[in-house]
C-alpha cells in the first residue's frame, strides 16, 4: 500500500465485508489480439495480488465471483480451461492460504463442479476451516436467484416439518437459508470492467452495499485501485435508509 493512500484510510473504518465481481478477462485479451484464456490467466494473478493486500490491510471477508450459473454456457474449450485454472489455483495457493491464515469459503452449487476441482476445493477448506485472519469466499456455480429459489424451498421443507412457522421467519431467519450463512453483508459490492449491472451476485446480500464500478478490466485491477474503492466507499455516508442526521 502506497504511504499516501494509507494515509488516506482510515482502519478504523475499514469495510467488514468486500464482494467483487471479476468483470474484463476476455475483453483484456480480445484488446490484446491473445486468446480468451490468456486473460483469465493473468486475471489468476491478480486474485492473488488482490487477496493478498486485503490480508494485509485487514478486511475480514472477500467474496470474490469467479465462476456463475450462466458461465457453464460458455464455449467448452474455456470452461475446461477456467476448471484447471481453478484446480491449478487450489493446489499452488494451499500453502500461502494456510500459512496466511485466511479461511477458504466456496458458494454456490458445488457438485456441479468437476470432481478434481470439487476435492481439492473442499480438502483447501477443511484444512483452513479454523483459520481466522480472513474468509475468502470463492462464488462457483453460482447464481443468487437459484440461491435465493433453494432457500425457499428449503423453507418449505422445514415447515412441513414443524422445524420453523410462519411467525418465526424473519430477515435473518431467511438470510440463515442463504449460502451465506453467519457472513456479514457485503460493505462494498465492486465491479471491474466498466459495466454498470450486478449479473446474479448475491441480490439479497446487497441490498445496502455501497456500488462501486471501476472502469479497468479485471487483468488490469491493483491493490492501488482496490485502495482507491476503499477510500470512495470511507466518503460516503451510509445512511442505511435513514434520513440524515441535521445536528
Amino acid at each position: 500500500m502506497s504511504s499516501e493512500n494509507r494515509s488516506r484510510i482510515d482502519l478504523e473504518r475499514l469495510p467488514v465485508h468486500i464482494a467483487i465481481i471479476m468483470d474484463g478477462n476476455g475483453r483484456w485479451a480480445n484488446e490484446r489480439g491473445l486468446k480468451r484464456i490468456e486473460g483469465h490467466k493473468k486475471g489468476g494473478d491478480v486474485v492473488d495480488d488482490i487477496t493478498t493486500y486485503a490480508r494485509q490491510l485487514g478486511i475480514k471477508y472477500l467474496t470474490l465471483y469467479a465462476f456463475s450459473t450462466e458461465n457453464w454456457q460458455r464455449d467448452p474449450e474455456e470452461v475446461s480451461f477456467l476448471m484447471q485454472l481453478l484446480a491449478d489455483f487450489l493446489r499452488e495457493k494451499r500453502e500461502k492460504i494456510l500459512n496466511n491464515n485466511i479461511r477458504l469459503n466456496a458458494i454456490g452449487n458445488i457438485d456441479d463442479l468437476p470432481q478434481l476441482v470439487k476435492e481439492r476445493l473442499i480438502a483447501v477448506m477443511n484444512e483452513s476451516s479454523k483459520n481466522s485472519e480472513m474468509v475468502l469466499t470463492l462464488a462457483l456455480s453460482y447464481g443468487s436467484r437459484s440461491e435465493i429459489v433453494n432457500a425457499v424451498k428449503s423453507i418449505l421443507r422445514d415447515s412441513s416439518q414443524g422445524k420453523i412457522s410462519v411467525d418465526e421467519l424473519t430477515e435473518q431467519r431467511f438470510s440463515d437459508y442463504l449460502y451465506t450463512k453467519g457472513m456479514p453483508d457485503p460493505d462494498i459490492l465492486l465491479r471491474t470492467g466498466g459495466e454498470k449491472r450486478i449479473s446474479n451476485f448475491l441480490l439479497y446480500q446487497i441490498s445496502y452495499s455501497e456500488l462501486i464500478f471501476v472502469e479497468k478490466k479485471w487483468p488490469d485491477f491493483t491493490p492501488s485501485d482496490l485502495e482507491e474503492a476503499i477510500i470512495e466507499f470511507q466518503r460516503r455516508q451510509r445512511r442505511f435508509g435513514r434520513a440524515k442526521s441535521i445536528i
